[in-house]
């Protein structure tokens, strides 16, 4: 993880590589603790890890990790001596976050924005684009608690009152314009 990080973002990311480790199995309060016996590698040790490790150890597919690569979040290591790609920690570290966002509801834009230069974001902005995000949510929340209230006493009405009662469901025949005229 790198020094630059913002003291929020290091945070998310902590977090979420200990419920990664949780996720396999795996405790992070034992140092050198490997996921099979007899290996030499830590899981938090897994430099040079090929697309398709570091997708499987994230749960998600290589492309996925190719998208959002196109996308610009994750960046292609260049190749190594073996012609394959090496994904470090902290390309999984950021896909970690990338996928903790988007459950949370933020758009790719909106993660391109928070993943930005470490430098360029402080934590009044980070806050900022949460509580932009909340607000947004309450938002949907009430627009779909209205849509509820409609669909309800429509229901009501329809099980309740004759066919014109559901009138809100017809839509208009539409209008022909006789040909010769």
């Amino acid at each position: 993880m790198s020094e630059g990080c913002h003291p929020l973002a290091r945070s998310l990311l902590i977090a979420t590589r200990h419920a990664s480790a949780a996720n396999a199995g795996l405790s992070l309060s034992l140092p050198g603790l490997t996921p099979y016996p007899g290996t030499a590698g830590t899981v938090l040790g897994m430099a040079g890890m090929t697309i398709g490790k570091l997708a499987a150890a994230e749960g998600v597919g290589v492309e996925t990790v190719r998208f959002y690569q196109r996308r610009g979040l994750l960046a292609e290591p260049g190749r190594r001596g073996g012609g394959y790609r090496e994904y470090s920690e902290e390309d999984r570290e950021r896909l970690v976050f990338i996928r903790r966002a988007r459950q949370l509801g933020f758009t790719l834009a909106e993660i391109a924005d928070l993943l930005g230069p470490a430098e360029a974001r402080s934590t009044g902005e980070i806050a900022r684009a949460a509580e932009a995000k909340l607000a947004a949510i309450d938002e949907q929340i009430m627009e779909l608690s209205r849509q509820r209230c409609r669909l309800r006493r429509l229901a009501h009405v329809c099980e309740h009152g004759n066919g014109e009662d559901c009138a809100t469901l017809f839509l208009p025949e539409p209008v022909t314009v006789a040909e010769g005229g």
